[in-house]
Parts: structure tokens; C-alpha cells; sequence
């Protein structure tokens, strides 16, 4: 069995288990829901009562889910190495000729396909929620700029989970770290509280987080048309204090992130869990 093989039968025990897959989504859903009972209306306060004002909220929400998406996805599609430990799947497959690297190697990938699949579809449904509430699609230019900062998101967020998943070799406990986790991850990525108004110990963990950068470029892009409209003729450093207390720019003392910044802290942070995790899954195997 090659690699690509044992891939195609960790996305098929995934995908074949419905709930695994709606539970993977769950998050996006919570906060789709939080967001039309009371985030929207916050959001739109923080905008101000001005011409796309919606646009820009709609769009500040849609991006901060595809951040989330890519973690609870990859953490969801990680169940299945964590079951075959459970059941000491893993003594069988180590049996077989299969190198530990393509055990690993599999895991990685089938977590990354996932990730990438679940986080296109709520990027088709996140812009189809825009369009209805009187925002726009995306420019195909900027489509093609959102699929980037996807597979670089996905990338990271694997590799973060993968790493973390690795400790677990009980159903129980991946259960309840996955719980746990889909209960933080709107807040580690900004979503359920604006990053302007935690204290400053905390807003430095949450740009520390992978994901929070990946947010961070999701917005810069989804909201670039939005924020045009909505802060057309307004002082220039109105929209800075915006961008800066929503998590549209990130701020570290009087070092502002750019888009080199947030690649190379996506880059480097799937570059050094990947590393982690082969070695902890290799050592364990």
C-alpha cells in the first residue's frame, strides 16, 4: 500500500462517518448562528451607520470562519488515527510493509485534502451569504488570492492539529480536546470578541496563534472592497484603528505585520509542528 493509497482510505472512514463530518463544521455553524442573533448587530455598531456597513460585517465574519474551518476540520479528520490506535489498527498496518513515514505521511494528507474541501465549501457558502445580505462575490483576481491563503492556512492548522493529536491514543480524550478546542477557537482567531478590546497579555497570545494570521489575511482580502465602500472620504486613521481593532492588521508594539509577516509565521509554524509530529508518531510507533 503507497501513501496516496492508505490517504484514500483515511478520507473514505472519514467522509463515510456523517457526524464526523458535521461535528467537524459544527463551530462554523455555532457561530453562523451567534452571529445572526447578536454578533451581527455588534459588528455593524463597531462599522458604524454608514453605506455597507453589512458588507464590511458580513465579511469580517465569513473570514474568520474559514480560519476556523481549517483546524476543526484537520482535528476532525484526525479522529481516524486516533481510533486506528484505540483499536491497535496501527500494530496491523506496521506489520504490513508500510514504512512508518507513509503511516504518517497518510494521516497528514488526508487531513490536509479535508481541510481544504470543508474550508472551499464554506468559502462558496460564506460568499453566497454575503451576496444575499446585499454585499459581493469576490473578484476572481481576489478568489484566486483567498485559495492561496487556504491551502497556506490548511497547511498550518494540520500540522498544528496533527502535532496535537499525536499525545492522544484515547477516543475519550480526543473527544474532549476537540470540545474543548471548538469552544476556544472563535476566540483564538477573534471572531467572537474583537481582538481591539482584550487586554494586551491576551491579544498577544491570540497573535501568536497560526490561525489568527491566517484570519488576519482572510479579512485583508474578503474586506478590501468592503471596507472601501464603507470608509470612502473617512480619515485615514479612523479605518487604521479599525483595521487594527478588529484583526485586520496585526500590531506588535510599533512593528506592524504585513503579508510577508503573516506568510512566514504561517510557513514557519506548519514547517515546525510537521517536524514535531513526525518525530512524536515515528517515536511512538
Amino acid at each position: 500500500m503507497s501513501m496516496l493509497s492508505f490517504t484514500d482510505r483515511n478520507l473514505k472512514v472519514f467522509f463515510r462517518d456523517r457526524l464526523s463530518v458535521f461535528f467537524s463544521l459544527l463551530s462554523v455553524f455555532i457561530t453562523i448562528g451567534m452571529y445572526v442573533l447578536f454578533l451581527g448587530d455588534m459588528m455593524q455598531r463597531n462599522v458604524g451607520e454608514t453605506p455597507g456597513a453589512r458588507f464590511v460585517a458580513d465579511s469580517w465574519i465569513m473570514a474568520g470562519l474559514l480560519a476556523m474551518v481549517a483546524v476543526t476540520a484537520s482535528m476532525g479528520a484526525l479522529g481516524t488515527m486516533v481510533e486506528d490506535r484505540s483499536k491497535k489498527l496501527l500494530r496491523d498496518f506496521r506489520a504490513s510493509p508500510l514504512k512508518r513515514s507513509t503511516l504518517v505521511g497518510g494521516y497528514m494528507l488526508g487531513a490536509l485534502v479535508v481541510g481544504l474541501v470543508l474550508s472551499l465549501l464554506t468559502f462558496v457558502l460564506g460568499q453566497l451569504y454575503i451576496v444575499a445580505y446585499g454585499g459581493e462575490f469576490l473578484s476572481l483576481a481576489n478568489s484566486f488570492r483567498v485559495l492561496s491563503i487556504m491551502i497556506l492556512n490548511v497547511a498550518s492548522s494540520t500540522a498544528m492539529m496533527i502535532f496535537m493529536v499525536s499525545f492522544f491514543s484515547s477516543t475519550n480524550a480526543y473527544g474532549a480536546a476537540a470540545s474543548v478546542l471548538g469552544a476556544l477557537i472563535g476566540f483564538l482567531t477573534g471572531i467572537y470578541v474583537p481582538i481591539g478590546i482584550l487586554p494586551t497579555g491576551v491579544q498577544y497570545a491570540v497573535k501568536l496563534f497560526p490561525p489568527s494570521h491566517g484570519a488576519a489575511l482572510f479579512r485583508q482580502v474578503m474586506m478590501e472592497d468592503a471596507l472601501a465602500q464603507a470608509f470612502a472620504g473617512a480619515p485615514a486613521d479612523v479605518l487604521t484603528r479599525f483595521n487594527l481593532g478588529m484583526g485586520v492588521v496585526f500590531e506588535y508594539g510599533s512593528f506592524t505585520a504585513d503579508t510577508i509577516t503573516h506568510v512566514a509565521f504561517l510557513l514557519g509554524s506548519a514547517v515546525v509542528f510537521f517536524a514535531l509530529a513526525v518525530w512524536n508518531l515515528t517515536r511512538k510507533a
